[in-house]
């Protein structure tokens, strides 16, 4: 009995070496930039994807399965502290030709959606590269005036919308996938740019009139 007992012990441990939690598969990440800002200033707000080798897209997998399009979309809040939003490529993808490209929003969403033919305008990620990878788009923020100082604009990717592809939209990543990390950002107020008061505003009119009046008779 000790013998039968011994060998059922040693084949529990054996079982539990063997079988214990599969790693985590990799993930490709997509990250907005946590920047400081000035209430009614403007303020630009990097966002990056990285390129994580063995994802089903990727530089290291075949021809067609690169990442080639990407639809990320920005949820802020809250939306009373933000006078104006766009969102443009940057970074690695500036230079390239979008087959498709669009910017739509809504109150308190923003989102950018490219497409790239991979033969003529390959993106060129750098795989492994370190967090957060490369930037491919940029937020341009308008801080409204009346965003108290020490708030905080926050900058939430939309889990569902938040989606990279191949050139085809064959081959997707998304959260719901499990291929997917979604890094989220924000804006931190921390300082306000000084209103110009009348006078000063009717003194700056009459300083440029009078620039143009010298202008005029040299």
């Amino acid at each position: 009995m000790k013998r039968v007992a011994l060998a059922l012990l040693l084949g529990l441990l054996s079982v539990a070496v063997m079988g214990g939690p599969a790693p985590p598969p990799p993930t490709d990440v997509v990250t907005v930039g946590t920047v400081n800002g000035a209430s009614g200033g403007t303020i630009d707000v990097p966002v990056f994807i990285r390129d994580t080798s063995g994802t089903p897209l990727g530089i290291d997998q075949p021809a067609g399965s690169r990442i080639q399009s990407y639809a990320l979309t920005v949820n802020y809040s809250p939306a009373s502290s933000v006078q104006s939003i766009t969102f443009t490529r940057a970074g690695i993808t500036a230079p390239l030709t979008p087959t498709f490209e669009s910017s739509p929003t809504a109150a308190g969403m923003v989102s950018l959606l490219d497409t790239f033919q991979e033969s003529t305008n390959l993106i060129p990620f750098t795989l492994n590269a370190p967090l957060p990878g490369n930037q491919v788009g940029v937020l341009h923020v308008a801080i409204s005036p009346s965003a108290p100082i020490g708030s905080t604009i926050t900058l939430t990717l939309d889990s569902t919308l938040t989606q990279l592809s191949n050139q085809a939209g064959t081959t997707k990543e998304a959260v719901t996938l499990g291929n997917l990390l979604l890094v989220n950002g924000a804006i931190n107020v921390n300082t306000s740019i000084p209103a110009l008061s009348a006078w000063a505003l009717a003194l700056l009119a009459i300083a440029i009139a009078l620039t143009a009046v010298v202008m005029q008779r040299r």
